[in-house]
């Protein structure tokens, strides 16, 4: 096993909490979940069907979990709350910033944290609770290249790379206007510097910041935008293609290096290899099993819950939990090199979502 280091290093801002700890009974929570109807768990992952089995096999508790795309899991809860016929229970959502606004909020969920856990959770995990954060890395073709091409993410905006850079389309899947605003807010001093590191010169540009000014060039260099992290992984790791990509999707994808995939991580990459993007785990404020949905969510932030995603290279935010050895993308030797998403500013992401997407269609389109 590895060490989780991203999380071991925020250990020293915890807060000891044994007291909350010592009051916390796992047993007396248990029989009251034994109590309840069976549980409904939503999550965007096939896993959470294993996950929920698991769950329910381990406590007798009948649990069903369910792959659901974020938005339609924000749809359901909404629609559920306001029919007053709520069905779910515990939801675990990817679109951190619309889940804030639309369900935290309006008060259509809830954030629970068993207290046992507390001082095992980051402060910045806690309030509203992150089960996991989930890696998204530049990779490149390694039947191609004995190392990765690029390493800086201002040579994706040269000639040489117009049109073989691959991506999901930032117009339909909201987590990369969401970075772009993350990165303009918390780490543009980096992507300034990026700039005048590749190009010898400091940058200047009549926008708002060098993240507008990076994701406009980028844009404009006519990346091949795709439905899926599953297309970006075909277009740049498939065993024979000729042409070399570079591309950005999540090290979920890698496991399909065992299937022929030539997919390596781009570890030389400035300002950074990836990102790690957050997931928010609720409870429906208006559950029919409120024991069980906490019950399952302290069975979520142990390892024994979480482990049919860390193999994938989700990270827990139990900063006890480890990332598997036999994880294929070596994601954990780079942990450090990964932008973190800050889930304090999740907000300003959701209120500038369309600027972002204005920027990137006038960009795409030459009209900047």
């Amino acid at each position: 096993m590895i060490r989780n280091t991203a999380n071991a290093l925020l250990v020293s801002a915890l807060v000891s909490t044994s007291a909350m700890a010592e009051d916390f009974n796992i047993d007396a929570l248990i029989q009251a979940a034994k109590a309840e109807p069976p549980l409904s768990v939503f999550d965007s992952t096939g896993k959470i069907k294993k996950q929920a089995a698991a769950f329910a096999k381990k406590y007798g508790i009948e649990t069903t979990g369910t792959k659901i795309k974020a938005g339609a899991n924000i749809k359901m809860v909404t629609g559920e709350t306001k029919a007053n016929n709520v069905k779910s229970d515990v939801v675990i959502i990817s679109d951190v910033p619309a889940a804030a606004v639309q369900l935290l909020a309006t008060g259509y969920t809830t954030s629970y944290l068993p207290a046992d856990m507390t001082d095992k959770i980051p402060a910045e995990f806690r309030d509203p609770l992150v089960v996991s954060t989930s890696p998204v890395v530049w990779s490149y073709n390694t039947a191609l290249n004995d190392s990765c091409p690029v390493d800086n993410i201002w040579a994706l905006t040269d000639p040489k790379w117009k049109g073989h850079i691959a991506m999901p389309d930032p117009l339909n899947k909201s987590i990369y206007t969401d970075w772009f605003n993350q990165f303009a807010m918390h780490h543009d001093a980096d992507i300034a510097a990026a700039y005048e590191a590749h190009y010898g010169k400091p940058l200047k540009t009549d926008l708002d910041s060098a993240t507008a000014a990076f994701v406009a060039a980028l844009a404009g260099n006519q990346p091949l935008l795709t439905n899926s992290d599953s297309d970006v992984a075909s277009a740049v790791g498939a065993p024979d293609t000729k042409e070399n990509f570079i591309g950005i999707m999540s090290s979920a994808k890698f496991r399909e290096n065992k299937n022929g995939m030539k997919l390596g991580i781009c570890d030389s990459m400035k300002p950074m290899v990836g990102m790690l993007y957050p997931k928010f785990m609720m409870i429906t404020a208006g559950t029919d099993s409120p024991n069980a949905a906490k019950l399952f969510v302290h069975y979520m932030l142990t390892s024994e819950g979480f482990a049919p995603q860390a193999i994938d290279g989700k990270i827990s935010t139990n900063i006890d939990n480890e990332i598997p050895a036999q994880e294929p993308s070596g994601v954990a030797a780079h942990l450090d090199q990964l932008f973190k998403y800050n889930p304090a500013t999740s907000k300003d992401d959701w209120a500038s979502r369309q600027d972002w997407q204005d920027l990137w269609a006038l960009a795409r389109a030459g009209q900047l």
